[in-house]
C-alpha cells in the first residue's frame, strides 16, 4: 500500500466498491459523480491510468471503464475493507439456528449449507469431517477365516468403518481381548491420524522395548489404519443456482468454467485442505485460488471443529466481486456456530 497516495487509494477503493456492487467496468465519470472525490473526470482518469500501470486495474475493452485486478481485490481485503464482526446478539442468533439444524435435520450438512447460502446470496461450501481428523473411539478385530481379520474402526460420532486385514496367524480369542484392552488405552483422546502416527513411531523406535503383545497390537493397529482414505469426507455445495444466476455467468464460456468447478472438485478440495492447515478465515481471490474457476472465482472459508479438533471447513464460493465485508465475518461466525453445535470449541484444537 506504500506505493499509493491517499488520492490513489481513495479512488481505488471507489473502483472496487462500485465493481462489487455492479459487476461492470467502472468509468471516471461514474466515480467523479458518485463518490465525492472532488475531482474532475479528467483528473480521475489520470489516476486510473496510473493505477492500471501499477497493476491494480485493467481494461476489459479499449472503450470500456476499468475493473480491479486480483492485486487490487487483495489490497482491498487486507487493508481497505473494514469487516464488521458479528455482535454477541447476532452470534447467539446464528448459534441457535445451527444448534437447531444439527439437532433435528436429517442431513445437517446440506441444511447448514442452504442456510449459509441464503445469508450470503451465493453458493455455500461445507466439507464434512475428514476421516483423518475424526476422533477414534474403538478399534476391534474379528476373526473371519484363517489368515484374515476384520478391523472395525468406531468413531466418536458413532460412524463405523470396516476393512479386512490379511495376516499369517490369527490371534486366539484371549490374546485378541488383551490387544483390544491395550489399544483402548492407546487411542483414547486421539484422532485416527494421531493413532496411526503413534503406531508407526512406536514400531520404528528401537529405543522402546516392546513386549510381544504390544508389538502385535501396534502392528495390527498400524495395518488397520494404513489404508484409510485421508481425503475422505463429503463436500456439499448448496445454492449453486444463486451463483449461476449472477450476471457474470450470462457469458457461455464463463458459465462452462463455473459448471466444471462445481462438478470436478479436486481444486476445491486442495484449497479446503490449506484452510485446515491455516486454522483461520482465509480468502482466495481469483488467481490465488489456482485452477479454481480458472481465475474467475473467489472462496472465503474457515475451519470448524468437532469436539475441539479441526474437522472440516465451511465457506462461500462466488465471483471475485463478492461482498467481502459482508461475507468474511459471516463465514467466521458460521464456523463458530457450527463448532458449538457439534460440541466443539473453535480454536481449541
Amino acid at each position: 500500500m506504500s506505493d499509493l497516495t491517499n488520492r490513489s487509494r481513495k479512488i481505488l477503493l471507489a473502483v472496487v466498491t462500485e465493481f462489487i456492487s455492479t459487476g461492470a467496468a467502472v468509468g471516471s465519470r461514474t466515480l467523479a459523480r458518485k463518490y465525492g472525490l472532488d475531482l474532475s473526470a479528467a483528473s480521475v482518469r489520470n489516476v486510473l491510468a496510473d493505477l492500471e500501470e501499477a497493476g491494480y486495474l485493467k481494461q476489459p475493452h479499449t472503450s470500456a471503464g476499468r475493473v480491479p485486478t486480483d492485486r487490487a481485490l487483495r489490497l482491498f481485503i487486507d487493508t481497505l475493507v473494514q469487516a464488521r464482526a458479528y455482535s454477541p446478539e447476532e452470534q447467539a442468533k446464528l448459534g441457535k439456528r445451527f444448534a437447531e439444524i444439527y439437532a433435528v435435520a436429517t442431513d445437517p450438512m446440506r441444511e447448514a449449507g442452504r442456510y449459509l447460502s441464503e445469508l450470503s446470496g451465493t453458493a455455500a461450501v461445507i466439507a464434512s469431517p475428514r476421516t483423518e481428523l475424526r476422533a477414534l473411539s474403538q478399534l476391534r478385530f474379528i476373526p473371519t477365516r484363517p489368515g484374515q481379520l476384520l478391523a472395525v474402526l468406531v468413531f466418536s460420532d458413532g460412524t463405523v468403518e470396516n476393512r479386512f486385514i490379511q495376516i499369517e496367524e490369527v490371534p486366539a480369542e484371549p490374546e485378541l481381548t488383551r490387544i483390544h484392552n491395550l489399544l483402548a488405552d492407546v487411542i483414547e483422546g486421539r484422532s485416527l491420524g494421531e493413532a496411526r502416527d503413534l503406531f508407526a513411531r512406536r514400531l520404528a523406535d528401537e529405543r522402546i522395548a516392546l513386549d510381544a503383545l504390544r508389538r502385535r497390537a501396534f502392528e495390527l493397529g498400524s495395518r488397520a489404519t494404513a489404508d484409510v482414505n485421508r481425503r475422505s469426507g463429503d463436500v456439499v455445495i448448496e445454492g449453486q443456482g444463486k451463483l449461476i444466476d449472477l450476471p457474470e455467468y450470462t457469458d457461455a464460456s464463463r458459465l462452462k468454467k463455473l459448471l466444471r468447478t462445481l462438478t470436478e472438485r479436486e481444486d476445491l478440495l486442495t484449497l479446503l485442505d490449506k484452510v485446515i492447515a491455516a486454522g483461520a478465515v482465509t480468502v482466495f481471490v481469483g488467481s490465488e485460488a489456482g485452477e479454481l474457476g480458472e481465475g474467475d472465482l473467489s472462496l472465503v472459508v474457515a475451519p470448524y471443529t468437532e469436539h475441539g479438533r479441526v474437522a472440516g471447513t465451511v465457506g462461500v464460493l462466488g465471483p471475485t466481486r463478492m461482498d467481502y465485508a459482508k461475507v468474511m465475518p459471516l463465514v467466521d461466525a458460521t464456523a463458530t456456530a457450527m463448532s458449538e453445535a457439534l460440541g466443539g470449541r473453535r480454536g481449541s484444537s
